[in-house]
Formats: structure tokens, sequence, C-alpha cells
């Protein structure tokens, strides 16, 4: 029974999966305000969260909450990266997270990170935030959600997402 359920989770998912899923995610190393680089190869065998945000976004600012919460949730069992571009900075990065609890790096991208995470291409130059992407251990996007996915932006929704990875990777 399990099994079945397992399988069917997994089939859901796969209808659900966003506009970017179901390919190896990109390479990257970007750094933070403390000057440490976070290699997207550091994540491998975790389940990543990577959260593409701007610390004055409203709906950035209402789903870190759900973060948190997910992170603590699962522990060691998730990585979690925000990344962040101009205008935001070392100063507003570092009092988003003081305020908002934040235990995860913020990493600063120059548009090359999120272009290719994105596909974003003169004929496709939409950037909306946030947008999420959750990988499995072994570097494949899973799904992706952005702002207009406000069902999928909740802690709830991303821990049924997380669970589905976990327990086809507990196979």
């Amino acid at each position: 029974m399990k099994a079945i359920v397992a399988a069917l989770a997994a089939t859901v998912s796969l209808f659900g999966a966003g506009d970017y899923s179901n390919r190896r995610a990109p390479g990257f190393s970007l750094g933070d305000s403390h000057y440490q680089q976070h290699d997207s190869q550091d994540f491998r065998g975790k389940v990543l969260i990577i959260d593409i945000m701007s610390t004055s976004c409203p709906v950035c600012i209402s789903l870190v909450d759900d973060l948190v919460k997910v992170k603590a949730k699962y522990g060691e069992k998730l990585a979690l990266i925000s990344v962040v571009t101009a205008p935001d900075n070392f100063q507003t990065a570092d009092r988003f997270a003081a305020e908002h609890k934040v235990t995860w790096p913020i990493v600063f991208d120059m548009g090359q990170m999120i272009a290719s995470y994105l596909k974003v291409t003169p004929s496709n130059p939409q950037v909306h935030f946030p947008h999420l992407f959750l990988i499995d251990g072994n570097g494949t996007i899973r799904n992706d959600f952005d702002s207009t996915d406000g069902a999928a932006l909740t802690a709830d929704r991303l821990s049924a997402e997380i669970d589905s990875i976990l327990s086809n990777r507990a196979r």
C-alpha cells in the first residue's frame, strides 16, 4: 500500500511540476555578506530549496516565515539558500535575515544564476519574485513555484513536496 501511495504522490507531483522543472539544476557559486562562497555542489545529497527573492518584496517577506518553519521541520535533511540581486546589498540582506530569523545563506547574484534557472532570454525577460526551486539530492529540479502560484507558497504545500522527494529517495 505504501508503494502505491508513493507512486501516486510522485505521479501527481510530476503533473504539478512548474515550468522550469524536471531538468538538471544549473550549477552556481555565489558569495554571501560574510564573503563565504556557496556552491551548488555543497548541497548534493540533500533536498535543496533555492529561494530567488528580493528583501523588499511583500510576498517574499510573508513566504520567509513559511520557509523558517519548513527548515525547522526537516533540519539537516533540507538545505535552503536565498538568492538576491541589486538593489539588495549586504546591509539589506543582513537586516532581512535578522528580522525574519533566516538561518540559511542569502547570496548575491549579478543575474547569471537567476537567468540560468529561469531561462531568461530576450524573448522571455520576466523574473517574478519570489521563485522557489525544489531540487532533489541528485541535482534535479523536481518542482518550482513563483508568486503567481499562491497555494504552493505555504509550509504545508512545501512539506508535501519535500516528503515526496524524500520518500522517493528512500526506495
